[in-house]
């Protein structure tokens, strides 16, 4: 026991002379290391530590150490390759580069570490050794793509990318989950990421994962972000679709194979040569569209409002304030100065700002609902609401910035305001009437042809009698 603790101390401290000492005191104690340890071998501990010179002593007495496992299955060369220990690494692939190949408890390879760590020297030896390795998959499915998507190393996965010449199926392999590697790039919304991998031509833009998403899909799911907009629009570029517009796809005959790209008539592009009736969507399909842009934009002014409320221009009072005869402060910590500084435009913006924060909260939750937004009156109430969230939004701004500029300003600043205030709410008021109008046309138009109709039935039935 004396010795083998010296062993592992000098392990620790990387002591080449103390190794040779024990050596020559107890030539077998290496070997008898082997049959009584079941956790960290002297060569675990010293590669960890980067002591290069022990690491190849202790390997030139026993080279059967590079092969042995801790508790947790992982080899000299899993420590090495996640510490970016590129020395001792070359030693051990030296003495035995199958190590490679091992997998630890989670299934991950001495390859799988060093694209977590963003190992990129590690990686071009380790690839250079044992090209199989890439091939290897964790417990979860993951191969060494998915790793670098996973923890966000880019510049590993350009080096994979360019190093290996990688087939089809291995880009778009999918994990216990489904998940490819630009689903997860599109979960975690690494744009860059996704930019490059859409740039290779070679990775699946529509593959589903095991639930039926596509990387829209995802998007449509994960957390709203400024961003959405941008990775959308790349998606859409490469040809991106929703899950449901596949199925539709699917199920639409393609009876011109003569058109470009095989595409059916009624889904071609006016200027191929479409049905320009067809081309024209209706708005309840330009509302579904748009979906996700009017949820990002609902989602953001609700922030912003509730931002606004929480802050409002002025700030709030850090402290309280002095006591008068009565022992009650002037007013208390955390509220708004801009309430008592100045009260009546407070109540203004109070109102304006309330507004608007429960009218996007309201486009939420009609976006979610599942209505059927082709029906013109859904469509009417939506816009409606939008209309009095941008303009209640629109006067949170004016009052705001009216209040924090100095008085020296304010005159001309309020002037400015009361003009833009007018013309937008008139703007406003006559686009709201123009849609009543054409909704009250439309349902006439309707209520006519009901009419019509059931004066032909009678005038039918009456010829029968």
């Amino acid at each position: 026991m004396e010795i083998e603790k010296k062993l592992y101390e000098a392990a620790v401290e990387g002591d080449v002379r103390t190794l040779q000492e024990l050596l020559q005191r107890d030539a077998l104690i290496l070997d008898r290391l082997i049959l009584t340890c079941f956790n960290e071998t002297p060569l675990h501990i010293a590669t960890m530590r980067g002591h290069v010179e022990f690491v190849k002593l202790i390997l030139a007495q026993n080279p059967q150490l590079a092969a042995e496992l801790d508790s947790r299955k992982s080899s000299a060369l899993h420590i090495a390759s996640a510490k970016g220990h590129l020395q001792i690494i070359k030693v051990l692939l030296v003495v035995n580069p199958d190590i490679c190949l091992a997998r630890d408890r989670d299934g991950r390879n001495p390859l799988h570490l060093a694209a977590i760590k963003g190992r990129v020297e590690v990686i071009k030896e380790l690839i250079q050794i044992r090209p199989r390795a890439a091939l290897g998959t964790t417990i979860n499915g993951e191969n060494v793509l998915h790793l670098c998507v996973k923890h966000n190393q880019l510049e590993v996965l350009k080096v994979l990318m360019e190093i290996g010449s990688w087939d089809y199926e291995f880009l778009n392999a999918k994990d216990s989950d489904g998940f490819t590697i630009l689903h997860l790039a599109v979960a975690d919304k690494q744009i860059e990421t996704i930019k490059y991998l859409l740039k290779t031509n070679q990775i699946d833009v529509n593959a589903m994962d095991a639930y039926g998403n596509t990387t829209l899909d995802i998007l449509a799911q994960s957390r709203r972000d400024m961003i959405d907009l941008q990775i959308g629009d790349s998606l859409r570029e490469a040809g991106g679709l929703r899950a449901k517009d596949i199925q539709n796809d699917i199920k639409i005959p393609n009876k011109s194979a003569a058109t470009p790209h095989s595409l059916p008539a009624s889904t071609m592009p006016v200027y191929l040569g479409g049905n320009q009736a067809q081309n024209h969507p209706s708005k309840g399909d330009w509302l579904s569209k748009k979906r996700e842009t009017i949820m990002v934009v609902a989602s953001l002014i609700a922030t912003m409002a509730f931002q606004a409320g929480m802050n409002p221009p002025g700030g709030v009072w850090q402290e309280q304030g002095k006591l008068d005869n009565k022992g009650i402060p002037s007013h208390r910590a955390g509220e708004a100065v801009m309430a008592y500084n100045h009260p009546k435009s407070y109540r203004y913006f109070l109102r304006a700002n309330t507004i608007a924060f429960v009218s996007s909260l309201s486009t939420i939750l009609l976006l979610i609902s599942g209505l059927p937004f082709k029906r013109r009156l859904f469509m009417w109430g939506l816009m409606v609401i939008m209309w009095l969230t941008v303009t209640t939004t629109a006067l949170t701004y004016g009052i705001s910035i009216y209040i924090v500029t100095p008085k020296k300003d304010s005159e001309p600043l309020g002037q400015v305001i009361e003009i833009g205030v007018i013309v937008w709410c008139g703007l406003m008021a006559l686009l709201l009437l123009g849609n009543t109008l054409r909704l009250l046309r439309i349902w006439h138009k309707k209520r006519h042809k009901i009419r019509s109709a059931a004066a032909r039935k009678s005038a039918n039935s009456n010829v029968n009698v």
